[in-house]
C-alpha cells in the first residue's frame, strides 16, 4: 500500500487560503496565552495575509508588540482541510483605504450585506487599521486526498 500525503502543494494551499473562510488569527499576548480570535481576512497568492481591525483593541496591540501573528482557515465541511500560516507583520496601514474595507465586506457579506455593513460600522472606519502579514511557514492538511 502506498502512502499518500495529506499535504498540499503550494498553489493548492495559497488557493485555498484565498478562498472565503473565516480565519482564526492567533498573536503572543504578554503573560497569558495567545490571543486567538476569529477573523475576516484577505489573501491573493503570492500576496500578503491582510487582516482589518480597530486600531485600539486588544488585537491591534498584540499584533503591534509580537510583530507577528499565525492565521487557521479551515473547510468546514468534510473531507475536511486547513491552511495555517505564520510570518512578520511587515506593513501596518492607517486608515484603512475604503475600497479596501469595501472589498473585505463583499468578500464575506456579498453588496447587499456588505453595504449595510458598512454604512453600520462606518464611524469606526477612521480608527480601523489592516495589518499585513508576508506568509513564511505554513502548515496544509487535505482530507480528500485520501479518496483520490
Amino acid at each position: 500500500m502506498t502512502s499518500v500525503t495529506l499535504t498540499m502543494t503550494t498553489p493548492e494551499r495559497e488557493a485555498f487560503l484565498a478562498g472565503v473562510h473565516v480565519g482564526v488569527l492567533s498573536v503572543d499576548d504578554p503573560g497569558h496565552g495567545p490571543l486567538s480570535v476569529p477573523v475576516w481576512y484577505s489573501y491573493e497568492p503570492g500576496r500578503t495575509v491582510d487582516v482589518i481591525t480597530g486600531g485600539g483593541s486588544a488585537k491591534a496591540r498584540c499584533l503591534r508588540a509580537a510583530g507577528r501573528f499565525s492565521l487557521c482557515a479551515q473547510s468546514e465541511a468534510p473531507p475536511y482541510s486547513y491552511v495555517s500560516v505564520e510570518g512578520p507583520i511587515t506593513a501596518e496601514d492607517h486608515p484603512v483605504h475604503p475600497d479596501e474595507r469595501r472589498a473585505m465586506a463583499y468578500r464575506y457579506l456579498g453588496t447587499e450585506f456588505g453595504e449595510l455593513y458598512l454604512a453600520a460600522t462606518a464611524e469606526e472606519a477612521a480608527r480601523s487599521v489592516v495589518f499585513r502579514m508576508s506568509p513564511a511557514r505554513w502548515l496544509t492538511t487535505d482530507f480528500s486526498k485520501q479518496f483520490a
